[in-house]
């Protein structure tokens, strides 16, 4: 299994010796809803952790949550709540939205808020070290003090000087000197420290959350490509400056932006589709093969019929999963199987699995058109979509009282087709999919069923 290594920039072996892999990945600052950005992270480092597990690694994920930032007091005094509040719903919202996604639930989802002592702990060791200091009750890193600062982002120090995001500061010894540490100003909450009342930095919750509860050295890290500076390079800084073991990561996995059009999509250009939205327009499952349908290191382009298209895609799998099998010979689906993992072993190539996939459903159909048994090709389908997190059972109509209705829309799709309006048509088919109706049709008519 090969993955491709952020720092080492390039495609390298991974294994573990003991077949235990720690894997920590950056989660949401929940100052609002989630937008469909953040979703397609999680489906990756989910597929990423069910790959593992498929391969026979035991798999530790912590995935945090940044409650407390200067976007989270801003957003809770302007609705007139308090940060805690604010956190609570919005965290809430995501881990729901996650549960529709078929995203694994992390192992811990520890908060920054929550983890006050072992920020001071470390911030505390990086100062008597020399790495950090105090001005005024603000304390900051200093990063020329750390010689290979830059490695991650393969930059020099003085390269990072150019267009880096600073926090501009005075009394800071360095400009590129990052804080650990920020003094309270009025109104705003604050925890006791040996620096006086404040809160933790952006970057060095991670490493406090990483270090507590993975160990001093993990083996993979994971977020999205924007953080590969500040955020990670500080916190691959502060961790082996304070622990003194290297490599913090052995692994930097960084997925690709979701754009619309050629700008990424991110709260702060108001380009967003918030998650709850998607999940209300889309099928969750239909969603999770979208995010899947590109390698996880390039940039994904959203457009409302790129989803729809795998809407019908997801379709093509359940039917293929759930289709009636003959009495004959089994249809031999080990080609495929093998192809599968040869594509993820491959740096996670979805896009490659995904295809393996549907060529076993195209066999799965020729298959059973000429009598052969297809259920051990069936079984291969399911395991194998389940390995990305993709269920092939067919979704639950709640109501029979539904069915006159169904049946007045497949009638008018057949008055459609007649009039040779075959889009139209098409479009009432993807939405009984979304509603879990499947349609047959055959030279007699067609017909359907639920779930």
């Amino acid at each position: 299994m090969k993955l491709y290594d952020t720092l080492r920039a390039q495609v390298s072996d991974f294994d573990s010796p003991n077949g235990l892999v720690r894997m920590y990945v950056c989660g949401i600052t929940p100052y609002s809803s989630s937008h469909i950005g953040h979703a397609m992270s999680a489906v990756t480092f989910d597929a990423l952790r069910r790959y593992l597990e498929f391969r026979g690694f035991k798999v530790r994920h912590i995935q945090n949550f940044t409650d407390i930032d200067d976007k989270m007091i801003a957003a809770a005094n302007e609705r007139n709540i308090t940060v805690s509040e604010l956190a609570e719903a919005n965290i809430n919202e995501y881990v729901n939205a996650m549960g529709e996604l078929n995203v694994a639930p992390a192992h811990e989802y520890p908060r920054a808020t929550q983890e006050i002592d072992k920020i001071i702990e470390i911030i505390d060791s990086l100062i008597e070290k020399g790495y950090a200091y105090d001005v005024e009750g603000d304390v900051y890193f200093r990063v020329r003090r750390d010689e290979d600062y830059g490695k991650l982002s393969h930059r020099s120090v003085d390269d990072l000087l150019s267009g880096a995001r600073i926090e501009v500061d005075e009394r800071k010894e360095d400009v590129l000197d990052f804080a650990l540490w920020k003094s309270q100003k009025p109104g705003e909450p604050a925890w006791n420290s040996p620096w006086g009342n404040g809160r933790p930095g952006w970057h060095i919750e991670c490493s406090a959350m990483s270090i507590k509860y993975l160990g001093e050295t993990i083996d993979i890290h994971g977020g999205g490509e924007d953080l590969v500076f500040p955020h990670h390079e500080n916190e691959i800084a502060q961790s082996e400056s304070y622990t003194d073991q290297i490599p913090f990561s052995r692994f930097w996995l960084h997925n690709g932006m979701l754009r619309l059009g050629a700008e990424k999509m991110s709260k702060s250009l108001g380009n967003i589709i918030s998650l709850p939205e998607a999940l209300e327009f889309y099928d969750p499952q239909s969603l999770r093969l979208f995010f899947l349908s590109s390698h996880y290191r390039s940039p994904l382009f959203y457009s409302e019929e790129s989803v729809r298209s795998q809407e019908r895609a997801m379709q093509r799998l359940r039917q293929a999963a759930n289709a009636l099998s003959e009495e004959g010979p089994q249809l031999d689906a080990v080609p495929f199987r093998e192809r599968f993992i040869e594509a993820m072993d491959d740096d996670l190539n979805t896009p490659r699995a995904l295809a393996s996939l549907f060529d076993l459903v195209r066999e799965i159909n020729r298959g059973r058109e000429s009598g052969w048994n297809i259920t051990t090709a069936q079984d291969t389908l399911r395991e194998l979509a389940g390995v990305l997190g993709l269920e092939l059972d067919e979704p639950q109509v709640e109501s029979a009282e539904a069915e006159p209705f169904i049946q007045t829309l497949v009638d008018v799709r057949a008055e459609l087709r007649g009039a040779r309006q075959f889009q139209l048509a098409d479009s009432i088919r993807d939405r009984l999919t979304e509603l879990g109706v499947t349609l047959e049709d055959n030279p007699e008519g067609t017909t359907w069923r639920l779930g």
